[in-house]
């Protein structure tokens, strides 16, 4: 199976969130974005690290880095290989004394740890298949049309009806064209299981 490798390309929350946090990974040689929702204290752990901020004592994930560090362990890479019902899951793959062996845990944990080890992070093509979100490719004529130009631009029919889906997945496009990625992953799964219920 071929991988596809991430970054991290943000975190991002809303009032409206109750704490909850979507972690923003982005395809390395694509444009799909992969949004998870995470709680605060991961998002806390991965933001700390990557703004290089060092706390007092070492929190959890520091400490997870530590022991693999302590028994000549090397985290050799983290894989998401898993969407089931909503819920993704993930490895952190590591190497010692020349066999190599993997932990399961929450996505969230693994990249708070890919931070601190500086492991790549990839991504199993089924799973941003399912949840990936593309974006738009940067367009060199973006942002430069005048006003005469959109005038021009026809608008859409008042009379058309749209069915639920086809509005879920206009608000799908709203979101991600405003990098809402909390809410893009909350419509994807909408839609995921108005597809469902209507095969």
């Amino acid at each position: 199976m071929d991988l596809i490798q991430v970054d991290i390309v943000g975190l991002s929350t809303s009032p409206s969130s109750g704490g909850a946090y979507a972690l923003v990974l982005g395809e390395v040689d694509g444009n799909r974005r992969l949004p998870i929702i995470i709680g605060a204290f991961e998002a806390q752990a991965i933001a700390l690290e990557l703004e290089k901020i060092q706390p007092p004592r070492p929190m959890t994930h520091d400490l997870l880095r530590d022991l693999f560090d302590s028994v000549a362990a090397d985290v050799t890479d983290i894989l998401i290989d898993e969407l089931r019902e909503g819920t993704f899951f993930a490895k952190i793959r590591y190497s010692v004394s020349g066999s190599h062996a993997q932990l399961d845990c929450r996505p969230s944990d693994a990249v708070a740890l890919a931070v601190r080890a500086g492991a790549p992070i990839f991504v199993a093509p089924s799973v941003l298949d399912e949840a990936g979100i593309p974006t738009e490719e940067e367009d060199s004529d973006a942002g430069t049309l005048d006003a005469s130009t959109q005038a021009q631009e026809p608008s859409p029919e008042p009379d058309e009806a749209k069915s639920p889906l086809q509005q879920l997945e206009e608000d799908l496009d709203k979101a991600i064209a405003d990098e809402d990625y909390e809410l893009a992953a909350k419509l994807r799964d909408d839609i995921t299981r108005l597809k469902s219920e209507q095969n």
